[in-house]
């Protein structure tokens, strides 16, 4: 037998280290060469790593949420014969395998048979009158069983306010008639106690963590809110989708990805990534537009790479894409990369207004907020004034401040506002 020593392999360029998301084998196992050993996650894509070897594992570098520097002992692998010592990872060194003990069959005999434990006779349990009295908070006394007085108790109900029956003693029919009674006035527990529940840090939702705080922790940020009628929008909308034939549905994203794009050119600040170790900004002349999506694993920034050359048809089939890629987990690392400027929405859940953080080293991101219908005064081409429903969306945009004056973010919005409530403009080159 051999001992080969499995060291974390280069998983990609400029890559020091990676963190151990789920470990798919555990200490006794057998495994064979080229079985799914681990996943490790760097700071671009969650990686599958396989076995090189066969042989049964006796350890494992560390815990899921470890870190393990790229040459860093990963597993350790027992192997047969000694061609194992000849590999490329690591060299094996061999380990001559310990005896068992076992017993001699005089010392089987010799051993005395354990006695058996006499189970000890349980006390009889007290008695307890049906109808035991009990002391409200009141100090009076009440006639109850312990099942009532524990109800009572578990409820927070005083049992010198509810009403006994003719007998004088409580029930529960007593108890739920007072229940009834005070319906609303918070004796109804809100809901059972579940056990405090420790979850640990790891992978993407640990990536989140660090680049939030470094987020936060580095860049001073600005938002700013504008309102913006969207009415006529979301009927070019409907209009547009009821005659798409064989093209991808449009939603109000590639819409906004389009309003964006046109305007990235004369605000040059938006669309740019900020190196505060170099001290140098980067004005991209290409939109390559991560958009914020959420997953059961936690917050994703696929990324579309050159929106500003496509029309809102391939943007709303790209977008798609690389949403239910983000969702399933088949996203690539260069998906997954490389965005210029972010823009996050919550959809219908996106609340009157928000202040998103930034996705560094960008220097802005957008949100759309939820659209809402309410009464507006509306000038009519006669000049007169009148009341009508519209539809109504707050757009935020939080902004690196060393970078973006609140004045540029201001009239950037300030644009997007005009574009959207002209949408036909949106159509034209």
């Amino acid at each position: 037998m051999a001992i080969f020593t499995f060291n974390m392999p280069d998983v990609g360029e400029g890559v020091a280290e990676a963190e151990v998301v789920e470990w798919h084998v555990k200490v006794g196992d057998s495994v064979s060469e080229d079985q799914h050993l681990v996943d490790v996650m760097t700071d671009k894509a969650t990686i599958d790593i396989e076995s090189p070897v066969d042989g049964t594992v006796i350890e494992l570098a560390g815990e899921v949420g470890d870190t393990i520097a790229i040459g860093g002992m990963l597993l350790v692998i027992e192997v047969e014969g000694e061609d194992a010592l000849e590999t490329d990872t690591d060299t094996a060194t061999e380990t001559p395998a310990a005896e068992p003990k076992v017993a001699s069959e005089t010392e089987a005999e010799a051993a005395p048979e354990p006695e058996p434990v006499k189970e000890p006779t349980p006390a009889p349990a007290p008695q307890v009158e049906a109808s035991d009295a009990a002391t409200g908070e009141a100090g009076a006394k009440v006639l109850a069983t312990p099942a009532v007085r524990k109800r009572a108790r578990d409820l927070g109900i005083d049992l010198a306010q509810v009403k006994p029956a003719a007998d004088g003693r409580v029930r529960h029919a007593d108890l739920d008639a007072f229940l009834s009674y005070n319906a609303g006035g918070g004796f109804a527990p809100a809901g059972a106690s579940r056990a405090d529940e420790e979850i640990k840090v790891i992978g993407l939702r640990k990536r989140i963590a660090q680049n939030m705080a470094a987020s936060k922790r580095s860049i001073p940020h600005f938002s700013y809110v504008e309102e913006v009628d969207v009415t006529d929008l979301e009927r070019m909308r409907a209009d547009l989708n009821a005659n798409r034939g064989h093209k991808p549905k449009l939603t109000m994203l590639p819409l906004l990805i389009s309003a964006i794009c046109k305007l990235v050119p004369a605000y040059p600040m938006i669309n740019a990534r900020y190196d505060d170790e170099a001290n140098v900004v980067t004005r991209h002349g290409s939109v390559h537009l991560g958009i914020a999506a959420q997953t059961d694993n936690g917050l994703m920034v696929p990324v579309v790479k050159d929106a500003q050359s496509r029309n809102l048809w391939q943007l709303a089939s790209e977008v798609g894409r690389l949403a239910e890629a983000a969702r399933d987990g088949s996203a690539k690392s260069d998906e997954l990369s490389g965005s210029t400027l972010t823009v996050t929405s919550l959809g219908p859940l996106g609340g009157v207004a928000t202040t998103p953080v930034i996705n560094r080293p960008e220097v802005a991101i957008i949100g759309p907020n939820r659209i809402i219908e309410r009464p507006m005064f509306v000038t009519g081409s006669d000049g007169i004034e009148r009341i009508e429903k519209r539809k109504l969306m707050n757009i935020s945009i939080s902004c690196d401040h060393r970078v973006v004056d609140g004045y540029d973010a201001a009239s950037f919005i300030q644009e997007m506002k005009k574009l959207i409530e002209t949408p036909v403009l949106l159509l034209t080159e």
